[in-house]
């Protein structure tokens, strides 16, 4: 069995390499896994890749497998399907939060069997699914909520598709961009710029790593309504606008952040095991906008053009 890999480090700021790197020999309780496709959170990663995690978060925002120390030179990423070649599960397909390596070795209760239903090429969305599930486990929906998702990228929309589901609730996704129309189409919900989203919200997720996504968030809620912030801005400071409606309206501002399970009685695992049953529904497939080689990974990080929603790498055979 190959003890050898090749993986993608963040050098400095805007660049990237391909590193040959040894594999661990296996104990009994790890699995080896081959890659087969990894993807590209770009929201975070692209914060990684210019140097922008605060030095406050150096530790909250170590990703699993991390090796390196922000701001560089690290290897990053937490979006990664593979097949088991050796160990526990041998040749089941499985999800592992690891960063864009060609084979890995971890331990066996670190990796998530990718149910049949699912596409391996489908289940890299898993990490980003997870994260939708676990805001929803922290917003508490209810049946006959008005409810709008502003920030239409990848965990915007990750929720949105979740919510989708949900039984009687009016349900826009807000964006800027008009080009994210076609995309909640896809999803089976409706779609407002910022200016005509409908108000009144009981419930509004913010995804848009804006201040003035945040800002319109507070602006469509009813009273004594809820804005769950998801974003993720880094080292940037953000004014919130807590004056006229805020306090008369009684609105809440909260933060989700999945690092931590938002229910109790749930386990991290049983969450993992949540988000990869719900991509058994291919609409989750109107989320991958972009893909490449692994090969081009360093050029195609290097030339900032990366889609909206979830680049898919693929490695090939």
């Amino acid at each position: 069995m190959t003890r050898s890999a090749r993986a993608l480090w963040f050098t400095s700021s805007g660049k990237s390499e391909i590193r040959d790197v040894a594999l661990a020999e296996p104990g009994p309780d790890d699995v080896v896994v081959r890659t087969l496709y990894s993807g590209i959170s770009r929201g975070t990663e692209s914060l990684v890749l210019r140097g922008g995690v605060p030095e406050s978060q150096h530790d909250v925002m170590r990703a699993p497998f991390q090796e390196g120390d922000f701001p560089w030179p690290v290897k990053y990423g937490y979006l990664n399907v593979g097949v088991v070649e050796g160990g526990p599960l041998l040749g089941r397909t499985v999800f592992c939060l690891y960063p864009h390596q060609t084979r890995y070795v971890v331990p066996a209760d670190a990796v998530t069997p990718v149910p049949d239903s699912v596409p391996a090429a489908r289940a890299v969305l898993a990490g980003t699914v997870e994260t939708a599930v676990n805001a929803l486990w922290d917003a508490k929906p209810m049946i006959g909520d008005r409810i709008a998702v502003v920030g239409g990228g990848m965990v915007g929309c990750s929720v949105a598709a979740v919510l989708a589901r949900f039984p009687g609730v009016r349900l826009q996704l807000v964006d800027a961009d008009p080009g994210r129309a076609s995309v909640a189409a896809a999803l089976g919900v409706g779609f407002a710029s910022p200016e005509e989203a409908s108000g009144n919200c009981d419930l509004v997720v913010h995804a848009s790593a804006s201040e003035e996504g945040l800002a319109r968030s507070l602006a469509l809620l009813a009273p004594e309504g809820q804005v769950v912030e998801l974003s993720w801005y880094g080292d940037r400071r953000v004014s919130v606008p807590l004056g006229e409606f805020f306090h008369s309206g009684r609105l809440r501002l909260r933060s989700s952040q999945v690092g931590v399970v938002a229910r109790p009685d749930r386990t991290y695992a049983e969450r993992m095991a949540l988000a990869l049953d719900l991509l058994a529904d291919p609409v989750f497939d109107a989320l991958i906008t972009g893909e490449s080689r692994f090969d081009d990974l360093p050029s195609v990080l290097a030339g900032g053009a990366l889609p909206p929603l979830c680049h898919r790498v693929d490695y090939g055979s």
